[in-house]
Parts: C-alpha cells; sequence; structure tokens
C-alpha cells in the first residue's frame, strides 16, 4: 500500500506527496480546461503513468534475460473526448525498442508493455493502441 497526499493549493494547481519517499510533484490543469498549463495535467500524468508502467515492466523482463534496454524511447500521445463527461478517449503509444526485429526475446518484452497494471486497469472503453519499433 501507497499514500499519496494531495493539496489543492488554488488556482486549478495541486501538489502530491509521495508518502515512501517524500518526494513532491505539481499540477496544473491545462489550458483548454481554465488552466494554465505549466505542469502536467491530472490526465497528463495517466498518459506518463502508462509509458512509465510499460518501460519499467520491460525492463524487469529483459533484466530477467540479461537484456539492455537503455535508451528505449517511449512516446504516449493523450487525446481527450470532444463529447462531455471529459475524458481520456485514447492513449496511443509508440514504444522504440533498441533491439533487432527479430529478436528471440520480442513477444515476450511486448507482452510485458502490454500487461503492465496501468494498461491493465485502463477503461476497456478507452483506446488504448501500441506501435512497437524494434529500431536496434
Amino acid at each position: 500500500m501507497v499514500k499519496i497526499d494531495i493539496r489543492y493549493e488554488g488556482g486549478l494547481r495541486c501538489a502530491a506527496t509521495h508518502g515512501p519517499s517524500g518526494q513532491t510533484l505539481q499540477t496544473d490543469a491545462p489550458v483548454d480546461n481554465h488552466g494554465r498549463g505549466e505542469s502536467f495535467s491530472p490526465t497528463d500524468l495517466v498518459a506518463t503513468a502508462l509509458g512509465a508502467c510499460m518501460a519499467t515492466i520491460m525492463g524487469i523482463a529483459a533484466e530477467r534475460h540479461q537484456l539492455d534496454l537503455r535508451g528505449m524511447q517511449i512516446e504516449v500521445t493523450k487525446v481527450m473526448s470532444a463529447d462531455l463527461p471529459r475524458r481520456i478517449a485514447k492513449l496511443a503509444t509508440t514504444i522504440k525498442v533498441p533491439l533487432p526485429p527479430g529478436h528471440p526475446q520480442r513477444a515476450l518484452l511486448e507482452n510485458a508493455a502490454l500487461t503492465c497494471p496501468v494498461h491493465k486497469s485502463l477503461s476497456a472503453e478507452m483506446e488504448k493502441p501500441v506501435d512497437f519499433a524494434w529500431v536496434g
């Protein structure tokens, strides 16, 4: 169990503190939703969580098989719904894996990304396409 403490600071901004480490981060509402867009919005953090979770779970699988994924790049594009209620309609992810396309652990690594806890926790209604680019 992990506790996150969030304090509303006014002006559509929040400060979140990670209980175990004490690290903090700020959020700001996006410009298209009455904010200044000067930091990650809450929905930006969902997109960030997805990409970081995929990288982490792939990294765990890679370490088990003595593979080096340093330099792997993940881009997550967030698309908000046009209708109400406002929500994330799509998170499109591109993962550039620094290994050759024919790598023997390709299926294992792709499965690791697709079964990360964040990906599995997101609504089935949300589009979550993932494109793997094997660039090594």
